[in-house]
């Protein structure tokens, strides 16, 4: 296939290229030139169309798509705490039917926003992942999905250093058989030696850290560490969250990872607050984003960079530059992914978003940034492609 006179973001710096061709062949971005031409291709004039990279949803929950907007008045824990939560309970008490259909249900509206990989936090063990296996099947969206042992440990056995019992660390190993990584609830419900077991792994460790001040001032109470200090003792390849991380604790995160998934809508919806992004950018943190909980938030990534935008400016009373932001749903989380996906570049996945520039909510196309971030919406997609295939709408 050729894409002929098309716009794009191309490269790291995505890069504005008012009009090219692209050979999309094998599931990728092969060529990207003007001169690009080949007779037997199916070639698609492209004018008036904008192409940007697929969005990567870096944290989701999609498990709890049956629970949304229950107990929206209640705290963090009795929501989503993964030992006593409410949705642990609808978890456990839901007919996996119900589950799979609904999980189904929220990748195909993922698709349908322009989001063409989502990073999955699975409960409930091998069952747990094989339940999102099966919802996905026939959806053609990329999911990295990141497993949990529903193995917990209490405030005394943190304290007694507990270890993992012998018979789950070879479930663990069993496992991430099956799976892309790990997803841990958190450093408040392992020990150390539970963190140090996890850290062996050879595949993605992602860790949430810091999502509230209670859960910090537990870990300070608890083991007279920080939160995310703690967390990095599984050498996590990313931190999820840090809204409530110390300048010290987001120094150590650049250092130790490859970047923090901030998820700004989840925390406010929360009553959390937001991330310091302005501080995380000044640490040289690596930051992509994520829309958490389908209980409590919507998965749309244009929600969650207006957002981003807006609220970190009026708090701020500083601009952070839209493609920094629209670099965080798409370049940084390749990165820390360490996959070649959401960058429009020769030998990545052509994994893309036709945006129709002459769409109502964005012609002019000034600041084509800056209308991505905070105009744009599902009404401004024309077609999606995932691998090189269009799965969502025509061009």
């Amino acid at each position: 296939m050729i894409l002929k006179n098309i716009s794009l973001l191309y490269g790291n710096e995505l890069q504005f290229i008012n009009s090219t061709n692209i050979l999309v062949s094998d599931n990728k971005f092969k060529k990207i030139n003007s001169q690009v031409t080949r007779k037997d291709d199916n070639v698609i004039d492209c004018e008036n169309l904008l192409l940007v990279p697929g969005f990567i949803n870096a944290h989701t929950h999609i498990g709890d798509s049956i629970a949304k907007d229950l107990s929206i008045n209640s705290d963090v824990d009795s929501k989503i705490h993964p030992m006593i939560g409410l949705k642990q309970k609808i978890l456990r008490e839901t007919p996996d039917k119900e589950l799979i259909r609904f999980m189904r249900k929220s990748a195909q509206t993922m698709l349908k926003k322009g989001i063409t990989t989502f990073v999955d936090f699975r409960e409930g063990g091998i069952h747990g992942i094989n339940l999102l296996k099966k919802a996905l099947k026939d959806v053609p969206i990329n999911a990295m999905i990141l497993g949990r042992l529903e193995y917990y440990h209490t405030q005394k056995q943190i304290r007694q250093n507990t270890s993992m019992p012998e018979f789950l660390q070879n479930d663990l190993e069993l496992l991430l058989e099956n799976c892309d990584g790990i997803g841990i609830s958190g450093a408040n419900e392992n020990s150390d030696n539970n963190l140090h077991i996890f850290s062996k792994s050879k595949k993605i460790v992602g860790i949430h850290a810091a999502e509230t001040l209670s859960s910090y001032s537990i870990s300070m109470k608890t083991n007279k560490k920080t939160e995310p200090k703690r967390a990095l003792l599984a050498k996590p390849t990313f931190l999820v969250h840090m809204t409530n991380a110390s300048k010290s604790d987001l120094l150590f995160a650049a250092k130790k990872t490859r970047g923090i998934i901030i998820c700004p809508r989840a925390n406010s919806a929360l009553a959390e607050g937001i991330p310091d992004i302005e501080l995380m950018l000044k640490m040289k943190c690596n930051l992509g984003i994520g829309t958490d909980n389908v209980m409590i938030n919507s998965p749309d990534m244009f929600r969650e960079m207006d957002y981003v935008w807006k609220v970190t400016m009026g708090i701020k009373k500083k601009r952070i530059d839209p493609k920094q932001i629209l670099k965080m749903t798409t370049i940084n989380p390749g990165k820390i992914l360490n996959k070649k996906i959401g960058c429009i570049k020769e030998n990545y996945f052509a994994d893309c978003i036709f945006i129709d520039k002459k769409s109502i909510d964005l012609e002019p196309l000034n600041n084509v940034y800056a209308s991505i971030v905070h105009r744009a919406s599902q009404e401004s997609i024309r077609a999606v492609m995932s691998r090189g295939k269009i799965v969502y709408g025509k061009i």
